[in-house]
């Protein structure tokens, strides 16, 4: 999923997505649904600030993946949120990277590609030494153990904190020392 992005294809994909939230709030302002014409608007701030939080986290790399992750084709919608506004750490950037990598590779090999499929990743400060990332997939998977295979590896830098595993929905958490 590497892509090295040129200025242009940046301001395609960003230009492309501000025209889709500005048609949903022209239709709905269309329709005389104004409440809605505002609720997307505060959706917009919302995405917005976790936005500007994640570019905070002087984890760039870490940033780049997660807000481009959907200009790509890909089995399931990403989603982020950066609660409070925390640190980061450079020095974790190539770590968190290169497993969200992996774990996107594996997540488009055994999401069922005809169903939605969301992954909402979660950033926060546990404590002055910790950064804690949450990891919760809801969707329809095919019947694979390449994401038990995963989460059972040794993790450099990271220590995982717990799993939960349904039918429909996995979740869980790694925290990073910072």
């Amino acid at each position: 999923m590497d892509n090295e992005w040129t200025t242009v294809e940046i301001l395609r994909h960003s230009r492309h997505d501000w025209l889709n939230k500005i048609q949903l709030i022209k239709g709905n302002l269309e329709l005389e649904r104004s409440d809605r014409a505002r609720a997307i608007i505060e959706e917009i701030i919302i995405e917005s600030q976790h936005e500007a939080r994640l570019s905070n986290l002087k984890m760039p790399q870490f940033g780049e993946l997660l807000m481009t992750e959907n200009w790509q084709p890909c089995a399931f919608r990403c989603e982020f949120e950066v609660i409070d506004t925390i640190k980061g750490c450079s020095d974790l950037d190539e770590t968190i990277t290169a497993w969200t990598r992996e774990l996107f590779t594996i997540l488009n090999e055994s999401l069922d590609g005809f169903s939605e499929n969301v992954l909402t990743v979660s950033i926060f400060e546990t404590n002055a030494k910790n950064i804690r990332f949450t990891f919760d997939i809801e969707g329809s998977r095919k019947e694979d153990d390449s994401l038990m295979r995963l989460l059972s590896q040794p993790l450099d830098k990271l220590e995982r904190v717990s799993s939960e595993f349904t039918e429909t929905c996995v979740v869980f958490t790694l925290d990073m020392k910072i």
